[in-house]
């Protein structure tokens, strides 16, 4: 599931309007990288969007 587990950000659904304004549905879905983060001294694999890790909220495990 594209969510990331540090803001909860997921998919946010919308339409796409054609030039005669007929509407279909689609979805945005947010940038998740899978990261090995330090959370409270121990390594782990957590999904982060791209605007968490730009944002230094996660510390990266080297």
């Amino acid at each position: 599931m594209a969510k990331c587990e540090i803001c909860s950000k997921d998919t946010v659904f919308g339409n796409n309007v054609s030039h005669s304004i007929r509407k279909t549905n689609r979805s945005w879905k947010p940038n998740i990288k899978k990261v090995r983060v330090i959370d409270k001294g121990t390594p782990k694999t957590i999904k982060v969007c791209s605007r968490c890790l730009r944002s230094n909220k996660v510390t990266r495990a080297v």
